[in-house]
């Protein structure tokens, strides 16, 4: 007994040396959990434009499958116009001093715009390099008046939450200096809303899903291409991406499941009275390195 009674403190701190290992353990581990959370729980991320090219497919489907493409592409000689250094040089500096001249253009007149110049822009988009040439990528033309105004209605209740909870201080701040807000105007009075969806995965023949590779970047370059064809046409825009709006753009255009919306690009003349932010571009040696 008396044994037993000179190790019961040993047996206590013991104990307690357990207990507060274990309690250590379980506050570290829900500590981790609180981090990964804030890090993750970002309510302005719009899940639309999160990268789905590692888009899951069943598991039945990720086997050898072909993906419907044919095995035995022809391959055609390819003969292209090589130009002289001076001719190089000189379409090189005017195709810059194009697009240079292109500005995000929030004032958008009513005037109408050709249907066929805004077929060919879209053509010009669609010769975009893609992942394993899927080309995952739908273009949603809107001309509709109806059609826009419900656009815009989901756009501007949305953005109002954006611009008062999700955004949070720092983000609206950094964009008073270009004096905008969750009124989208344009989205009324611009003749054409272009809606660019990413497919994040295809369909074979039979229904099942078939891998879009890269859909992501692929549908992002095809989009710089249609804003230097619209610049070429000389139709303005400007670079709208409605956080969590997608879902019910994607329903009210009676889109599939498989396409997210990436982008929505109104599209006409600047009226009259236009402003634009007089804001400057990097230089060169801003943006290049040579190695």
């Amino acid at each position: 007994m008396a044994l037993f009674s000179s190790l019961t403190p040993v047996f206590i701190a013991i104990i307690c040396v357990l207990i507060g290992i274990i309690l250590k353990k379980t506050n570290g581990e829900k500590e981790k959990h609180d981090i990964k959370s804030k890090l993750t729980s970002r309510p302005w991320v719009d899940e639309d434009l999160k990268d789905g090219t590692d888009h899951p497919l069943e598991e039945e489907e990720g086997d050898e499958e072909w993906q419907g493409l044919e095995e035995n592409v022809a391959h055609v000689p390819f003969t292209a116009e090589r130009y002289s250094e001076a001719e190089m040089i000189k379409r090189s500096q005017t195709f810059y001093e194009l697009l240079n001249k292109r500005r995000s253009v929030r004032f958008l007149s009513d005037e109408p715009v050709p249907r066929e110049v805004i077929d060919n822009v879209i053509r010009t988009a669609g010769t975009s390099p893609s992942g394993a040439h899927t080309e995952p990528w739908t273009f949603v033309v809107v001309q509709d008046p109806y059609l826009k105004r419900k656009i815009r209605e989901i756009v501007e209740e949305e953005e109002e939450i954006n611009y008062k909870k999700r955004m949070g201080d720092r983000w609206v701040n950094d964009l008073k200096r270009l004096r905008t807000n969750w009124i989208k105007e344009y989205l009324d009075t611009a003749p054409y809303l272009i809606l660019i969806f990413k497919q994040v995965y295809g369909r074979f023949p039979n229904g099942k899903k078939k891998t879009h590779y890269y859909n992501e970047i692929s549908v992002s370059i095809a989009c710089g291409i249609l804003l230097a064809a619209l610049q070429n046409a000389g139709l303005y825009t400007v670079t709208s991406t409605p956080l969590n709006c997608g879902p019910q753009l994607r329903v009210l255009l009676q889109r599939p499941a498989n396409e997210k919306l990436l982008l929505l690009l109104p599209v006409g003349y600047p009226k009259k009275d236009a402003t634009v932010p007089a804001l400057t571009r990097k230089p060169l040696e801003d943006i290049m390195v040579v190695m």
